[in-house]
């Protein structure tokens, strides 16, 4: 069986777009290769026996994304596709710099096995441990461990946006508070909320891989509070949450804020990452406007996070 390998050099700002892109170009497998998920590990050694130095240094400056799929009669069609859908980025102000996309065949591989090698277990926040299912691991007695099979194309939790996400809910979710994840992809964050003693979760996704994936991962924590279902955004969702989470990026964000308040008690926290270090004075604009009083804002490398109360 033959693969073509399709390689796409762009801007830190045009990654969620361009991954979105292969999703919906059914690709087999993404890898997503980021210098700052790297350069930001290095700074945090207590998460790791051993990290290698080289693996920087060649580097592209910015974004590598990596899309695989299986040579057919529909391969030019999909690459076609794929190159149409990046090249009318700029139409929506999206900065995509000088993107390169280079497509080539490769030969065939075990994709699981590929990337299963590389994922070990991780500390996050205080006491949170990501966990592959696959991998064993000596706890301490007060950590919280997630056990995450991820998938292929699926993130998991090394990305600073998920850091900023998990921190912030250690700090401010109680027990039996009523939880609602937006954009819950792996599930990591509604299996916290779980774990750190929630009365109800709510995990939303528009997409159905992710909600196959993070329905298992809830079952393989054991979480039997956490509801996973699809939904753009929060259309026709029926939930009042004491905290809300929201990894997803900054224009999603702003453009769901007016309707928060349909979905939240008085005095509920808002916690949202995935914001650039550019958009942060816009998410935190229209916070102020519709009634958020801003309590904290965090930033790893060019990612943010800020954590606001309605009231």
């Amino acid at each position: 069986m033959e693969w073509i390998e399709i390689v796409i050099k762009t801007t830190y700002e045009a990654k969620e777009a361009v991954t979105n892109i292969l999703h919906e170009a059914m690709v087999e497998g993404i890898v997503i290769e980021d210098p700052n998920d790297v350069i930001n590990l290095m700074k945090e050694t207590e998460r790791w026996d051993y990290l290698d130095v080289d693996l920087i240094q060649d580097y592209y400056d910015g974004v590598v994304i990596k899309g695989y799929f299986i040579r057919n009669d529909d391969s030019k069609e999909k690459m076609d596709y794929i190159k149409s859908q990046i090249n009318q980025l700029p139409r929506y102000d999206l900065d995509i710099g000088l993107t390169e996309i280079e497509i080539q065949e490769i030969e065939e591989r075990d994709w699981n096995s590929e990337w299963k090698k590389n994922f070990k277990p991780f500390r996050l926040g205080q006491n949170v441990i990501i966990k592959p299912s696959w991998e064993s691991y000596d706890s301490k007695s007060d950590d919280i461990i997630i056990e995450i099979d991820p998938g292929a194309a699926f993130g998991t939790g090394t990305h600073e946006t998920t850091s900023i996400c998990i921190e912030e809910m250690e700090k401010y979710l109680n027990e039996g508070m009523d939880v609602l994840d937006i954009g819950t992809g792996t599930g990591i964050l509604a299996i916290l909320a779980s774990k750190l003693g929630a009365k109800s979760v709510l995990g939303i996704d528009i997409d159905e891989d992710s909600i196959r994936i993070s329905k298992e991962n809830t079952k393989i924590n054991h979480c039997h509070n956490i509801e996973i279902i699809k939904s753009n955004l929060l259309e026709s969702i029926d939930y009042q949450a004491d905290l809300v989470t929201a990894n997803i990026t900054a224009d999603i964000i702003v453009r769901m804020i007016p309707e928060l308040s349909k979905v939240m008690k008085k005095g509920g926290i808002f916690i949202s990452s995935g914001i650039l270090d550019t958009k942060v004075d816009s998410v935190k604009n229209a916070l102020t406007e519709h009634g958020f009083n801003i309590i904290e804002e965090v930033t790893k490398g060019e990612w943010a996070g800020i954590a606001a109360q309605i009231f």
